[in-house]
């Protein structure tokens, strides 16, 4: 396929969304018009997870369409060379292979201006402790919309995204201090216009659009605040075996991974956090009109997914990281807009899907060839050819997270999820088709033993190899050390001259 026939791509990501905040999939609460008709013009991935649901390890999923055994990163760390950790990235093979390739809004690597493929990026990260700590304060070299920020009128020369005092770990929800048009979201979406004005017509585009909401904090506008708190209530999640993991609890904490809290904080974050899915469903619109506007809405692809979920208070939890299906599952929705012919269209995949197949993915429905580095399935004859849904689906995904000062493991195969804490020797089971809250606990009522057996034994295969030792004798092993960083990965770094945090 040539150049001048390829489609363009765009890879739109935003931040710690749900996997069932969808009006499409059946909240009862949120409303996403935009993404729903999205999902109606292509397929929507019901079974799509983060198998490493924290921002840092699952965009270097996303872009090297690496799993974690390969890419080496299996909990938060900052700090880590992304460049000299993964030299074959997606937008570089979309560069090697022609593409313009621009990335606009939060990339989370480091260095934070490290392109990684791109040959330009407009960048905000959002709010980055180790950045910030960094840099005491001064943001200006790190973030464009912070630099645009400060130059428009009426704006003084020392306002930020963080005046208002609501932060990026809490639950304190407020709306947004400024006008509308000066928020985060809308700034991506303004960029990406502007991108579209000054492309170069003679070559396709991959455009990676990164929003950083609905990641706290819960700031949306007024309007879109004041709409889910007049909703009906809906209520966190409680399960039969809340307490298990109660050796981490803080209760009260407004930014507490686990911990109870007041009701009415609790509804006015839920309102914040729908909020802010309402307010970036809208700016997707708008920019899906200038895509048109543009005259390339006929011949791109837009895919649309979350590095993570947020648990958002359902058992007890908060964040994400952990293994259930608020923080690890995540939406994804492919529209192929060049292949008009797919009967795919408007359908709903269970394919058991992850975050390393968007790469390969999005390649196939580009021609471009798929490099070998790439561990991840491509769901392109799901989309494009539904006779073929069954083709280069897994049996099983295997995810995991350092967290809690151990190695948070789970397997499903889209039924059942088997969940095993490193360090405590936890052991749950879930039937994710009776029970998709995962509201009780089969281990704990002696339910599905052989069932139980089966996912354990997933389990034990998946990390038989694992340097960490957590299997011997074919049994997990409990109290063996973790790191957020595999041997591998350091290793490399290191012969590279470089160190790891």
């Amino acid at each position: 396929m040539s150049d001048v026939r390829r489609p363009n791509v765009v890879l739109i990501v935003a931040d710690q969304w749900r996997g069932d905040a969808l009006s499409c999939s059946g909240h009862p609460v949120v409303r996403t018009p935009i993404l729903d008709e999205l999902a109606a013009a292509g397929v929507r991935f019901d079974h799509a997870y983060s198998a490493t649901p924290t921002c840092i390890p699952a965009r270097a999923a996303l872009m090297t369409g690496q799993s974690q055994d390969r890419h080496g990163l299996v909990g938060y760390v900052e700090g880590i060379d992304f460049p000299r950790a993964n030299p074959v990235t997606l937008p570089g093979v979309f560069r090697d292979a022609g593409y313009q390739t621009h990335a606009i809004g939060k990339m989370h690597v480091w260095p934070e201006r490290a392109r990684i493929g791109f040959d330009d990026v407009q960048l905000h990260d959002g709010f980055l402790h180790h950045a910030r700590r960094e840099r005491r304060g001064h943001l200006e070299d790190i973030d464009d919309y912070v630099h645009w920020l400060r130059r428009q009128p009426g704006v003084t020369p020392d306002e930020e995204y963080f005046d208002h005092g609501a932060g990026c770990n809490s639950i304190a929800t407020r709306p947004w201090d400024k006008a509308e048009h000066l928020h985060p979201t809308n700034w991506v979406t303004t960029t990406a216009g502007r991108f579209l004005e000054r492309r170069d017509p003679t070559r396709p585009f991959f455009l990676y659009l990164s929003y950083h909401r609905p990641h706290p904090p819960y700031d949306p506008p007024a309007w879109a605040l004041e709409q889910f708190l007049a909703a009906d209530e809906h209520r966190p999640l409680t399960g039969d075996w809340n307490g298990v993991w109660d050796a981490h609890r803080n209760d009260g904490g407004h930014q507490s991974a686990l911990g109870t809290m007041p009701d009415d904080m609790i509804r006015r974050a839920r309102a914040g956090y729908y909020g802010a899915m309402a307010h970036v469903d809208l700016q997707i619109g708008r920019f899906l009109e200038l895509l048109a506007q543009s005259g390339e809405a006929a011949n791109t692809v837009v895919a649309f997914t979350s590095d993570h979920g947020e648990m958002l208070g359902d058992h007890d939890i908060y964040r994400k990281a952990v293994p259930y299906e608020g923080s690890a599952r995540v939406p994804l929705i492919i529209a192929d807009a060049p292949n008009r012919a797919s009967v795919g269209r408007g359908s709903v995949s269970d394919a058991l899907a992850e975050l390393r197949d968007v790469m390969p993915t999005l390649l196939d429905l580009a021609g471009v060839d798929v490099p070998d580095t790439v561990d991840g399935r491509s769901l392109a004859a799901v989309i494009t050819s539904p006779s073929e849904a069954g083709a280069g689906h897994r049996e099983w995904l295997h995810g995991e997270h350092v967290y809690w000062g151990q190695s948070l493991h789970w397997v499903t195969d889209g039924r059942f999820k088997y969940v095993w804490g490193s360090g405590e020797g936890v052991e749950q089971l879930f039937d994710l088709a009776a029970d998709p809250g995962e509201t009780h606990d089969l281990v704990a009522g002696g339910d599905a033993p052989d069932e139980l057996q089966r996912c354990r034994a997933a389990l034990i295969e998946a990390l038989r190899d694992r340097p960490e030792g957590f299997v011997f004798d074919g049994s997990l092993v409990t109290g063996r050390p973790v790191s957020a960083v595999l041997p591998h990965l350091r290793e490399r770094i290191a012969d590279q001259g470089a160190s790891v945090p």
